[in-house]
């Protein structure tokens, strides 16, 4: 059984595997398409599990399986571009409740 890993993990563990058996990270852009692509998938997930589309006989349902390709691409252009994860995710949360620590509690379209 897997344990919990970090972010930093993660990224270790994806560029360990796209030495060993993807030879080398595709192009930047080539993942950004690849990204999109993946978001694609787990929009038709959405759309068929909680929207009004119905789901195709065969179809993959797996909700987590495609929010697990969108990692695994987000990971692979944070690899290649330099990027630490946990640094930014870490920032990106101070950004958020710097400026939103009232916002979604005084909105109310959300009571």
């Amino acid at each position: 059984m897997a344990h919990d890993i970090t972010l930093k993990e993660a990224q270790k563990k994806v560029d360990e595997w796209v030495k060993t058996y993807g030879v080398r990270y595709f192009s930047e852009l080539t993942n950004m398409a690849c990204l999109t692509e993946e978001v694609g998938e787990l929009a038709r997930v959405m759309a068929r599990k909680y929207g009004d589309q119905s789901f195709k006989e065969g179809e993959n349902a797996s909700l987590g399986d495609e929010m697990a390709d969108v990692l695994w691409v987000l990971i692979c252009l944070a690899n290649q571009t330099g990027v630490d994860l946990t640094e930014e995710f870490n920032k990106n949360m101070d950004k958020k409740t710097k400026r939103d620590y009232k916002r979604h509690k005084e909105n109310p379209k959300l009571r």
